[in-house]
This record gives C-alpha cells, structure tokens and sequence, in this order.
C-alpha cells in the first residue's frame, strides 16, 4: 500500500533500492520503511545483494500471514549501524502453490522464523536447511494461522511423537543423547535440548521449543486497539520486563495512527522503562549465580531482595508487582502517586545504596575464581555470528555489537539525557554477565535524571496523556514493524490493518527467539556444565520465545 515513510528519506530509499531494482515487481510503503515486492525465486538473490551492498545486514523479523488471494512472507531487513535504515522485502506466493525461496542461505536467523511460518501458516521454502515444525508436534494436522484450519479437528499425537530422539538422525555407535529439560531449573523455563556428547564433549544441541506456547499473536488479533491488547505485553516477558514490553506495543500502534506523547509522559515511560530492566537485570544477574555455581544462595537473594526494593516503587505507581499495565496509547494510565516528595525519595534511596550493592555483586560475582573458570572463554559469540542469528541487547553487546535502539532509533526522552551504550568484546559468558551488571549502572543514571526532571516540572503542565480517539481504526492495509530495546533485546511489533477495531494481523518478535536459535552455535566441542553456564548467559524466557 501506499503511505508516508517515518524511517527513511527519499534518498536513503533510492539508495537502498538501486542495487536490487532489476528484481523488484512492486513498491510499497509501510509506515516504518520502505517495501518492495519480489519473486519468490529469486529471495536469496536480493537479499544476499541487500546484505552485501546496502549494508542491511539484520535480519530483524520475518511475518508470515495469509491473504484471500495468496500467502505472503515480510522479511524486516535494518542495518545494524543505523536501524533507521531499514527495508521491507515482500514475497508473495499464490495460494494454490505457497512455496518460496529459504532466506536461511542468506540470513542464518531466518531457518527459525521460517520454520515458525511454515509451522503457523504453512509456507514452504526451498532450500531450508531443515524444514519442519518448530512449535506444534510434527504429527500437527494444518496450519493454525491459515485461514482454512478447522479449529474443531482433534489432533492424535502418536507414540512415535513422544519416543522420537536425535539418535534417529545422526546419533553413531559412539555417541551419546541427552535430554535437557524442559523441566529442569538450569533451562530457564521448559526449554527442551537435545544433546549429542562425543565422549564429555558436545557434539550438537537442537533446542525443542514450543511447550509453553499461548497463541499470544492471535489473542492480540481479536483484541482492540485501543483498550484491549494492552494488557497483553506484560506476559510475553515475566522476568519484571512488562512495561518495556507495553511500550514495544505503545510505540507501533501510536506510529500506527499518528498518536504523539506528551514530553511529561515520555520522561514517565523512559524511568519506567529503566526500573524494568533492572528487574530484568537483577533476575538474570540472580539465577545466573545458581547457574554456575549451584548453591550459590547469597547473590541470588540479594538480587531478590533489590528487585523487591525496585517492584515495591512500581508498585506504588503502578498498583501491581509484575503485570503492570500501566502504560496506555498516547501516555501512561494516571499521574505519580501523592505525595510525590515521598515516592522520589524512595526512588533515590534507592539509586544512593546501589552502588554499594553492585560492588559486593561484582566481589561476589565477577571477581571470583570460580565464576571465572567456568564463564571465561566458554559460550563464545563471535560478532559476526551474533549478527548472523540477529541477537540483540545484552547478548550482542557482549559481543562488541555496538547496537542499542534506544540510542541508534530513539523514543521515549533518551535522546534528551546523558548515558553509555555498554559493550564488551569477550564474546563469552563473562562478557555478558559484564554487560548487564554494568547497564543496572547507566539505567540508574537514566532513572536520576528523570526523577530530576520530574521533580521540577510545572504542576499545570503535567499531561499524562494526548488525546486519544475511543475507537482506533487504521486504513485497510496499513502496515508497520515498530520495535524498543527491551532488557533482553530488540523487541518489536508488526501489525497489519483490516480497517477494522482489531488488527488482521499481530507478530511479535521476541529477542529470546534468535537468541535460543544461537545455542547450537555457541555450545558445540564444549562440555555439558558449559552448556548450562551459556543458556543462562542468554537469560532466555520461554514466553518470549514461544509467545
């Protein structure tokens, strides 16, 4: 369809479209980006030639959804220098023959999406490294977001299903299988591994997603826009993440219908924003002490006890502990709670103590010899691999990827304040255990500066909330992918209108999604206990990557 571009001039759309012009059938606009249309044959030719000659080298997001006239695939392409270079490259197929080119040549990342697509709405793409379902049972019959699936269908999971192990396909004489989880503490949820050891060594992990799954995609689907999806977010990441989460979705359906936040408003969300991601923080840092060091108690009940501090300040803005919704289009729900003195005041007892507390963490954590032994120079991520898988957040920092939403696409009051992007070059554990207990630091920097400002604003200007419409209905067509740099990552939004209350279509991209997909590539020739101290290291919550 065609609209206004929020993401990209004009210049930087023809720069982005001239390498690829000969293959393109169709423009279009979504409102974050530029969009064209290409064949389903000639997929890994475009993209390749985007990848090499545009620079647009993340493989953000592919959304797959199916029309009344054909099935369609979105690959959401951004630069990992500029997000806000980005382009949206759409292949349709038709609707007797929903076949397409594998963008996984291309774009590691992409197998697992395209495996979703193929599991979800029943696209097939050629060349796909191994093509199958990623989130229901092989046995699955249909396609649950096809329009033709008969919800009513029982679904009979034969034995084989349940007694299927990777020695079917590549266990020898010699090797051993392992089951990982999914009930199992060090899976961070019910992530399922299957493990193949060489001797002590591990010879290849595939993660078995999909136990968790809540078809969070299609109850946002039949919600509306204005009141109803919001409560939704909360749950797609329950570490204490949920007013990032709420923002992700803010963020998209403002741009989505044109909604500008009042100033008072965005300083509100960017301190709310930074108290969810030490809770998200302060988990990871928590568990990951258990992780390595089994019954290492100490760290994991300080970092209980200062996320309690954190919940019982949200709390009091927020009325809930955990599932916030707080957040609303065009603002947030009401005002600081009275008397404000109080409320800052416990927010800066807070900021003053932690300081102190994040050197006993680092006594406790980073500067122990055990800890060191068992995360230095394990899980390694290359930075070119990081950007292959599309990780993000702390997972890609730790990386010496330099990329962070907040600063490289800016919402929220973040571009008004004074703070670091934090990077480590390990690309180990460390590196990563490093990074978020270093980004606690600048989100507490972040929360000073907004308390400041909050505190000294004109009480006749505090508008908590633009004017919003009741009753929100987009164009038909209308297309956007919005996303925010939530704790664990990129997490974003696409949404497509109907022209209707409710959207056609609602995809997430969880940032756990891509990372989980790494575990194969960092865990192979080390040994089972580095394997536990790299999932961890992903701090991966299974209702991000099941959503």
């Amino acid at each position: 369809m065609s609209q206004t571009v929020a993401g990209a001039t004009q210049e930087t759309h023809t720069d982005l479209l001239a390498p690829i012009r000969e293959y393109v059938v169709d423009e279009e606009r979504h409102l974050n980006a530029p969009a064209v249309v290409v064949r389903a044959d000639e997929v890994q030719t475009v993209l390749s030639t985007l990848k090499a000659e545009a620079d647009l080298d993340h493989c953000a997001c592919v959304t797959a959804q199916e029309y009344a006239d054909r099935y369609e695939t979105i690959y959401h392409l951004r630069s990992y220098d500029d997000p806000t270079r980005e382009l949206s490259v759409v292949v349709p197929t038709t609707s007797d023959d929903p076949t397409s080119e594998s963008a996984a040549p291309v774009y590691p990342t992409a197998a697992w999406h395209e495996r979703e697509a193929y599991d979800l709405v029943g696209i097939h793409y050629e060349d796909h490294p191994n093509l199958r379902r990623i989130l229901l049972p092989e046995t699955w019959q249909g396609h649950p977001l096809s329009r033709d699936y008969d919800q009513s269908q029982p679904q009979i999971v034969t034995y084989r299903e349940h007694q299927r192990l990777l020695e079917d396909e590549r266990t020898g004489p010699d090797r051993m299988h392992l089951n990982m989880g999914p009930h199992h503490p060090s899976t961070h949820g019910v992530l399922h591994l299957n493990v193949e050891l060489d001797g002590e060594e591990v010879a290849a992990v595939d993660p078995d997603i999909g136990f968790i799954h809540r078809c969070e995609e299609q109850m946002c689907q039949s919600k509306t826009y204005r009141h109803q999806i919001m409560p939704y977010p909360d749950r797609w990441d329950w570490s204490g993440a949920g007013l990032l989460n709420e923002w992700a979705y803010a963020r998209a359906a403002e741009d989505f219908v044109d909604i500008e936040v009042p100033e008072y408003a965005q300083v509100i969300r960017t301190m709310c924003g930074e108290f969810s991601r030490i809770l998200g923080h302060m988990l990871a840092v928590a568990t990951y002490a258990l992780d390595v060091v089994s019954e290492f108690t100490a760290v994991f009940q300080w970092g209980i006890r200062d996320r309690e501090i954190v919940q019982d300040i949200l709390e009091d803005l927020t009325g809930q502990r955990l599932m916030f919704n707080y957040f609303r289009l065009g603002g947030v729900a009401w005002d600081l709670p009275e008397p404000r003195a109080a409320f800052f005041e416990n927010i800066r007892e807070f900021l003053d103590g932690l300081p102190e507390k994040l050197e006993e963490y680092h006594d406790m954590l980073t500067s122990n010899e055990i800890i060191q032994m068992r995360t230095v120079d394990t899980g390694y991520l290359s930075p070119e691999t990081a950007k292959a898988y599309g990780c993000t957040g702390p997972v890609a920092r730790g990386s010496g990827v330099d990329y962070d939403l907040r600063r490289d696409d800016p919402y929220g009051y973040y571009d008004e304040l004074d703070w670091s992007v934090v990077t480590e070059d390990g690309g180990d554990n460390f590196s990563r255990l490093l990074v978020r207990m270093r980004e606690v630091e600048e989100s507490a920097k972040i929360i000073e500066q907004c308390v400041d400002l909050l505190e000294a604003w004109p009480e006749d200007d505090r508008e908590i909330q633009a004017n919003v419409p009741r009753t929100i209905r987009p164009d038909p067509d209308t297309e956007i992918y919005r996303a925010v740099e939530a704790a664990k990552g990129e997490l974003g939004i696409y949404m497509r209108s109907d022209g209707t209350d409710t959207p056609a279509r609602f995809k997430i991209r969880g940032p756990s999604f891509s990372h989980v997909q790494t575990l194969p590539v960092m865990a192979e020739g080390e040994y089972i206990p580095d394997l536990v101290a790299t999932i961890g290291s992903l701090d991966p919550i299974m209702g991000d990557v099941d959503r």
